[in-house]
């Protein structure tokens, strides 16, 4: 008898999670491993994330053809090299105080037949998938951000062809910074977490980088750049994350109100920044934010691999009944982490460590 079990993305997607889809198929269903792990599994792709545990009617074919999908090797097969998530997905709080909705979903999983559930996520999903565990869902988690925000893993999903893409687009904004000798503020996803914009600025050899980890003040912004100017320098790059703010002030914020799980949407301290440049300086400013262009296109080497890893493990985690934790690289290695200890606090820049406050940029000296 196979053990079936369930697949979907939650949240934003990235680069990188079709790799971890398609491996989490291709090793669930290796028949030379049934000898190893005593078991032989069925993979159900769940559509548009909680989304489609919510609304599948099992009793109805329909509905399961509109929100499931038998997951076989042949569909699967080029998967990995495509970006975003092909099951889809959804920004949905089962655990919404308004409206919640985790009781329907452990019926529906019961009803499905689904004995398992990968949850492919970032730190609100995965949160979301460690108390449907509590409940006595058999869950296990694999972490994918651009942001690297998720604690107990060195590495998440889709980050490296996150910076990869603001490295390129960088490279083009350089060419028509230098033909007008002009400033470009370039702001970044990666909400209190300044990975992306560090690692970004150091990939792209932007002048100033700016991060939520450390408050900047505006003044000395203005300060290196003019004296950029002075030295000869035809243009700058400041690379700013969306949580970055100046000293004694919160963070910019979009007019959208906030998302299924109570978060505002961050966006437009790279405006603010080109505003108060060009009012202060002589400077020519121009801002540009990248936002979703950090999230599409081809999913780098790195990240297919990575999803490859992460799949594997994932199955590997459900042979095992090791539930109730999240797949995690530490070190070089493969392991996996309880999801609650993951969960406790966000992985951000130390800034001690690796970013230098008197010139906003990476620490890269051995002192």
């Amino acid at each position: 008898m196979k053990t079936r079990i369930g697949v979907l993305t939650a949240g934003r997607d990235c680069a990188g999670i079709n790799s971890a889809i398609q491996w989490i198929t291709y090793s669930a269903l290796d028949k030379d491993l049934v000898p190893v792990r005593g078991m032989m599994f069925e993979v159900i792709g769940i559509l548009d994330g909680w989304k489609g545990l919510i609304e599948v009617k099992p009793e109805k074919k329909e509905s399961l053809k509109r929100w499931t999908v038998s997951l076989d090797s042949n569909l699967v097969r080029t998967w990995d090299r495509s970006g975003g998530t092909r099951l889809g997905t959804s920004v949905i709080n089962p655990f919404d105080p308004k409206k919640d909705q985790a009781g329907l979903i452990i019926e529906n999983m019961k009803k499905l037949g689904l004995e398992a559930l990968v949850v492919i996520g970032g730190i609100d999903n995965l949160g979301a998938a460690y108390k449907l565990f509590r409940e006595g869902v058999k869950v296990v988690g694999i972490p994918k951000t651009i942001d690297k925000d998720l604690s107990e893993t060195d590495y998440t999903l889709g980050f490296d062809s996150a910076v990869n893409w603001i490295t390129e687009d960088i490279d083009r904004i350089r060419v028509t910074a230098g033909s007008h000798s002009r400033v470009f503020v370039v702001e970044t996803m990666g909400r209190k977490a300044g990975w992306l914009a560090l690692e970004g600025g150091e990939a792209s050899g932007a002048a100033v980088t700016l991060i939520p980890e450390h408050d900047f003040v505006m003044e000395r912004v203005a300060e290196l750049l003019v004296k950029r100017k002075k030295e000869g320098k035809r243009y700058s790059i400041v690379l700013v994350a969306e949580g970055a703010k100046p000293r004694g002030m919160h963070e910019v914020l979009e007019r959208r109100g906030q998302d299924g799980f109570g978060r505002v949407y961050l966006g437009g301290i790279g405006g603010f920044i080109a505003e108060n440049l060009e009012k202060h300086t002589n400077l020519e400013v121009r801002y540009v934010a990248l936002r979703h262009l950090q999230r599409g296109g081809s999913p780098t080497a790195y990240d297919r691999r990575m999803g490859r890893k992460y799949g594997i493990a994932a199955v590997d985690m459900i042979a095992n009944e090791d539930f109730g934790r999240m797949v995690s690289l530490k070190q070089g290695e493969i392991t996996t982490v309880p999801m609650k200890k993951a969960l406790d606090q966000l992985s951000l820049v130390d800034v001690e460590k690796f970013y230098n406050t008197m010139y906003y940029r990476s620490k890269d000296q051995i002192l």
